[in-house]
């Protein structure tokens, strides 16, 4: 297969059932040089328009505000610049029906305005964001979602960010009286679009506030250095409910839980916990008001655990349906007798399907592959195994084998090294680098190393101040370990972009005899200009994270 098929835009980006479920809206890059927004009619008209299609932008995210109005977001994929990829991507509203386009915030660094997209006055400026897009009820007209003015400080950080009302269709906007903090930077807001929780980070620490429903006041719970939180607030249910993550144990495993307002404090016994594995999920809301219909969490895979015995019932369906894959719901009329169902399905060695399930008639329809002209049968399996680095710590790595390896017959390898470095890099899915890789008789062999997150605070802080020490040992034992089952031959060669290609630049230095070659890009070359940062070079690093994370 050519390279172009694993890195092409895929055919489908993102799909989203309007809030009846009659409609069906997705980004698709295919029939296109560009990503478009596409909405389906999903009765018998089958009527397809496309609201926003651009030739010098992709739509790279969008959401329906009620049934007739979406909100997207621009990107220029095609562009070299990461800034213009990913800074200030603007938002724009639309109908269903491609009517009434309105640029709603403008975009940096070019002030051009998309194709069709109303600007100047008549758009907030750039330094707006989206913070939440209430859950719509199935017969809701409403056409506001919430935007944050985001205030700058002297550096290059956030110093305050400020919630605003935003009408999609007018551009007018409608202050809340919050009352908040000052210096709340980051905000939860319930499913109605109220904001529930503020949190302000300030010279190294942070603070969490909690305003419940028909309070004026807010209440602090929590103020401690940002680095080792007591507990991160992470969700807010309808019934005035506040979720939040926090590390336990000897390892430090990341754990959902109630909080519990009487004890000020997180409650005993987990809602959530992933031996193993940090908490990393969410919670699923179908109505606006109702409880919590399920939790979707990743451990070494994708699961979605129901709570309602229907919804329970009709995943087992699902999976029976479509075994050896992820199959991910979501649905308008959960587990009742009118429900309308998508179903992305895909796995370690599928890029994606997607299914519609429509109850009334028990019907179903394939809506897309999310990448065309890939041959699944050619592709290689994705395995997760717990090996040992050298000073006896627990090392998760991520093993891509090409498809026809015989077991017990070494290959070449290429020890692929994430960026980050503080993020967690594997899961069990399809992913174009080490699918291509594996596809030219490469094993891939994925560590994360010391330092990466996902696995526990133990595993995360162990990482701290061993740049090209302990983190690389890690990548060096990753090897080794391949080597010593019999996976991978003396042909290896290391690679990775950003902290990634720092790990490779190092990992020539300090292990030149177990590498044949190493391919680093937008490598960090210099640590202490990334630290240390300088006043001819723009990056995305704040005042703050430089004088109060980057030097622990």
């Amino acid at each position: 297969m050519p390279a172009e098929a694993f890195f092409k835009n895929p055919d489908v980006l993102d799909a989203q059932l309007s809030p009846s479920g009659s409609q069906l809206a997705l980004t698709t890059a295919a029939g296109a040089k560009r990503v478009a927004l596409v909405v389906i009619d999903l009765g018998p008209s089958g009527k397809v328009s496309r609201p926003a299609v651009f030739s010098d932008a992709d739509v790279v995210r969008f959401s329906w505000v009620n049934n007739t109005r979406l909100v997207f977001s621009v990107s220029d994929l095609e562009s070299g610049s990461i800034e213009d990829q990913y800074s200030a991507p603007g938002l724009y509203g639309v109908d269903a029906d491609g009517n009434n386009l309105r640029q709603l915030v403008a975009r940096r660094p070019s002030p051009r305005v998309v194709e069709g997209g109303r600007a100047g006055r008549e758009s907030l400026t750039y330094n707006h964001q989206l913070l939440r897009v209430p859950l719509p009820a199935p017969d809701s007209n409403n056409e506001e979602i919430v935007v944050g003015t985001v205030v700058f400080d002297g550096g290059n950080g956030v110093a305050e960010v400020v919630p605003l009302w935003l009408n999609t269709r007018t551009g007018r906007t409608r202050r809340i009286d919050l009352k908040a903090p000052d210096g709340s930077v980051g905000w939860l807001f319930d499913n109605a679009g109220q904001a529930r929780v503020a949190v302000v980070r300030r010279e190294g620490r942070q603070a969490v506030h909690w305003r419940g429903a028909g309070q004026a006041e807010w209440q602090l719970l929590s103020e401690i250095d940002a680095l080792l939180p007591a507990f991160t607030a992470n969700h807010v249910d309808d019934a005035g409910n506040l979720y939040v993550t926090q590390r336990r144990g000897p390892q430090g495993y990341s754990v959902l839980a109630r909080y519990d307002f009487d004890r000020r404090a997180p409650a005993e016994a987990p809602w959530v916990s992933m031996p193993g594995f940090d908490y990393n999920g969410s919670i699923l809301s179908n109505h606006p008001g109702m409880a919590a219909a399920g939790v979707r969490v990743n451990t070494d895979s994708e699961q979605t655990v129901w709570f309602d015995p229907k919804m329970k019932d009709f995943q087992a369906l699902v999976d029976q349906r479509l075994p050896g894959s992820v199959n991910r719901i979501s649905c308008r009329r959960c587990g009742e007798p009118g429900m309308v169902a998508l179903v992305h399905q895909f796995s370690d060695r599928h890029p994606g399907q997607l299914w519609l399930y429509t109850a009334a008639n028990q019907q179903w329809r394939a809506v897309a592959r999310v990448m065309s002209g890939i041959d699944l049968a050619l592709m290689a399996s994705v395995d997760f195994q717990r090996i040992k680095a050298r000073d006896g710590r627990d090392l998760p790595v991520w093993l891509t084998v090409p498809a026809g390896r015989e077991p017990g017959r070494p290959g070449p390898a290429v020890v692929l090294v994430h960026g980050g470095p503080w993020v967690r890099d594997g899961h069990w899915r399809w992913s174009a680098m080490q699918q291509f890789l594996a596809s030219r008789g490469y094993l891939v062999i994925s560590p994360e190393f010391r330092g990466s997150q996902g696995y526990g605070q133990a595993h995360f802080q162990a990482g701290w101040k061993q740049w090209g020490r302990a983190m690389q040992d890690d990548v060096a034992d990753a090897v080794l370990w391949a080597q010593a089952q019999g996976l991978a031959d003396k042909r290896v060669c290391i690679a990775g972009a950003s902290y990634g290609g720092y790990a490779t630049l190092m990992g020539l230095v300090r292990h030149p005899d177990l590498y044949r070659c190493g391919v680093a890009w937008v490598a960090v070359t210099d640590p202490f200009l990334y630290l240390e940062g300088s006043w001819w070079i723009q990056d995305d690093i704040s005042s703050a994270g430089r004088r109060y994370t980057l030097p622990q």
